[in-house]
């Protein structure tokens, strides 16, 4: 009877693992967090009739400043240099260090402070102090580079090249302005212009919230970017069903701003509208809460896309709701864009946020974000991100590191490139299966 009872015991415990085991994994791929829990701080996220139809046709990292440029070897699984203009990937030029800009910056974010002081209070303060300790909770191939390095730009676009990304989607501020964590880089537009040319990108433009941003500021935004970068060959046009050829925009944040004042810019009636004029776009809104759907197409805009690549951290990103979404966007002539992401953990800016982190499980959340992506049969699918390292969304290479302080995270057991490789690999299905909609 003993040795029976200790099986019986052995084989509940091992039961119980299995259980505990079991709801861990369910949490990571679909969590039930809320938006409602980060609502109050997302003004501290750093930064990032009449209508057309639009239809598309188309090893140890070494610590200082500056980096050479890392090679990227990969086996593609399909057609060399194959890339996909209908995979599109949000890009930040925001990174500086000594050897090129004369100082870190966002590689030293400052910790922010939770909005309830009595929660901050139980949290650190300061800010990160790079090589060592940067403002990520991985640590990435090129060590804390500048954007601003010719040979960081020339590595970065090889592989989203490699990725299989044929749009990256630049995150862009108006000259003379930046996030409250950087300096401007509108200067360096250019130079991003001209290096995806080399590798056969195209760049759009993602319009970030800055101070005094309104209907009237993003028509001289809009005009600004046309005028200065339209007829560059990396500048990114949409083709609609109907044969127009277009600039395609996302708007950050656009909820910030009523629908009525949106109407005036985007509806062919309003007061200043860019319809019918020269610097007509297809302009994509951000959904965030459900109710935004209805506000987008009040406002006047082409479509929405969700951004955040937290699962159940808002309405917009929770995959159960893309199918819903995508309806709505159909019927009312809208397009779709999802956005999928590898995981979510921006504990090392905002220290207070551990709820709202997604695990990577080493590529299985990405997988199954980007399937949720594909089951709504979305024109384009965006991923989130290319580099945002604050939030833990990047694809781009990172490798293990650890310091007196710090221990980073890392891709293992996968190589650094593994989320170049499954974004390569979902690219080429979300194009094969694109083909049997179209059938």
């Amino acid at each position: 009877m003993a040795r029976l009872r200790k099986k019986t015991c052995i084989a509940l415990f091992l039961f119980t693992l299995f259980v505990f085991g079991t709801m861990m994994g369910l949490r990571t791929l679909k969590p039930s967090d809320g938006f409602s829990d980060l609502a109050p701080g997302l003004g501290l996220l750093p930064m990032i009739g009449g209508r057309l139809d639009r239809r598309s046709v188309s090893q140890d990292a070494v610590s200082s400043p500056r980096q050479v440029r890392a090679k990227v070897v990969l086996s593609n699984s399909g057609p060399e240099g194959t890339i996909f203009y209908d995979v599109h990937i949000f890009y930040s030029v925001w990174y500086g260090n000594p050897s090129m800009d004369g100082k870190y910056m966002h590689w030293d974010h400052v910790l922010v402070p939770h909005w309830d002081p009595k929660i901050a209070a139980s949290y650190p303060k300061g800010r990160h102090m790079p090589p060592e300790d940067i403002g990520s909770s991985f640590y990435p191939e090129l060590g804390p580079y500048s954007s601003r390095d010719p040979d960081v730009l020339e590595s970065h676009m090889e592989q989203i090249g490699a990725a299989a990304a044929g749009v990256l989607v630049l995150s862009w501020y108006p000259p003379g302005l930046a996030d409250d964590n950087g300096e401007p880089t509108e200067d360096l537009v250019p130079a991003v212009l001209d290096a995806a040319h080399r590798h056969n990108l195209k760049v759009a433009f993602h319009l970030q919230p800055y101070r005094g941003r309104s209907d009237h500021s993003v028509h001289d935004n809009i005009k600004y970017i046309i005028d200065r970068y339209g007829d560059h060959g990396a500048f990114y046009k949409f083709t609609s069903s109907t044969g127009n050829i277009l600039p395609l925009f996302y708007i950050y944040d656009s909820y910030l701003t009523p629908p009525e004042n949106w109407f005036d810019l985007l509806h062919p009636t309003g007061s200043h509208s860019l319809r019918g004029t020269p610097y007509d776009s297809v302009f994509i809104a951000l959904i965030v809460e459900e109710r935004h759907k209805h506000d987008i197409l009040a406002g006047g805009f082409d479509g929405m896309y969700t951004y955040f690549a937290s699962n159940g951290f808002s309405f917009g990103s929770s995959h159960q709701n893309w199918k819903a979404v995508k309806a709505f966007c159909d019927g009312n002539n809208l397009l779709f864009i999802p956005s999928a992401g590898p995981g979510y953990i921006d504990t090392a800016v905002r220290p207070w946020n551990n709820h709202n982190t997604r695990n990577r499980v080493n590529g299985r959340y990405y997988e199954t974000a980007l399937q949720a992506a594909l089951n709504v049969r979305p024109e384009i699918v965006t991923i989130t991100s290319f580099n945002e390292w604050h939030e833990g969304t990047q694809i781009e290479m990172a490798v293990p590191k650890k310091t007196v302080t710090r221990l980073y995270l890392d891709y293992q057991p996968h190589q650094p490139e593994h989320y170049l490789e499954l974004t390569r690999r979902w690219a080429e299905q979300f194009n094969k299966e694109k083909e049997t909609w179209l059938m």
